[in-house]
């Protein structure tokens, strides 16, 4: 297992930021991973993605984006900041994947950005995009406009989602999921939230949800390379 932290270029303003990638010794595939808006690249959650997904073959590549590095914190950048970011950092990961298969995505907004900077602009040799949880709306306010971008992108996309994600309503990203076709594949994680945390009385634990979003992630980008 290669662990290795770096730092890269993401734009002439904010310079410099962090990434850490895990590259177990039988990896198949990379992905660029993406945190999600309250939290960054070390972040529980990350780690328990990065560190299953090499369980299962697959590198990856977590970075931070700008604004989780600026002396005070504060919320998220703009969006061109963000997307820039996602670019920036396929471009890092590509050099440290050798002929890795590459895929881009993440948690919450971390996935919706991955899918903005595609929808503008190819990314150079991704094969395919992972959302762990795909945020379609702000909670208490249902709508669809955050999907609207999706129909410009052109490569395979995968959606890992609870029915009890408040930041994804099922009767709203269903319909939207449909409406993609081919390039869509929506896997339902049963019981759970937006953090893939499942009740108690469901009788699954959320080790049982995180199990199932790591296998299900591992085999479709399998999948997509064979």
């Amino acid at each position: 297992m290669k662990s290795k932290e770096l730092k890269f270029l993401t734009t002439s303003e904010h310079g410099e930021i962090s990434a850490l990638l895990l590259k177990p010794d039988n990896a198949k595939a990379l992905l660029v991973l993406a945190h999600g808006a309250g939290t960054d690249m070390r972040h529980r959650s990350m780690g328990q993605l990065a560190e299953g997904l090499a369980e299962r073959g697959i590198a990856s590549f977590r970075y931070n984006f700008p604004y989780k590095e600026r002396p005070g914190g504060g919320g998220p950048n703009k969006p061109d900041v963000l997307t820039a970011t996602v670019r920036a950092a396929v471009a890092a990961a590509a050099k440290e994947a050798g002929d890795l298969p590459l895929f881009v995505g993440g948690r919450s907004m971390g996935g919706r950005m991955s899918s903005n900077a595609a929808s503008h602009e190819p990314l150079p040799n991704v094969k395919g995009i992972v959302f762990f949880a795909f945020p379609l709306h702000p909670p208490g306010k249902p709508a669809t406009s955050r999907a609207d971008h999706l129909f410009k992108v052109n490569v395979p996309m995968l959606f890992l989602q609870g029915p009890r994600d408040e930041l994804a309503t099922p009767e709203l990203l269903e319909p939207v999921v449909k409406k993609l076709g081919k390039l869509a594949t929506l896997h339902v994680v049963e019981g759970a939230d937006h953090s893939f945390k499942v009740l108690k009385r469901s009788g699954r634990t959320d080790a049982d949800a995180l199990t199932e979003v790591l296998d299900t992630a591992a085999g479709w980008m399998d999948g997509i390379i064979s």
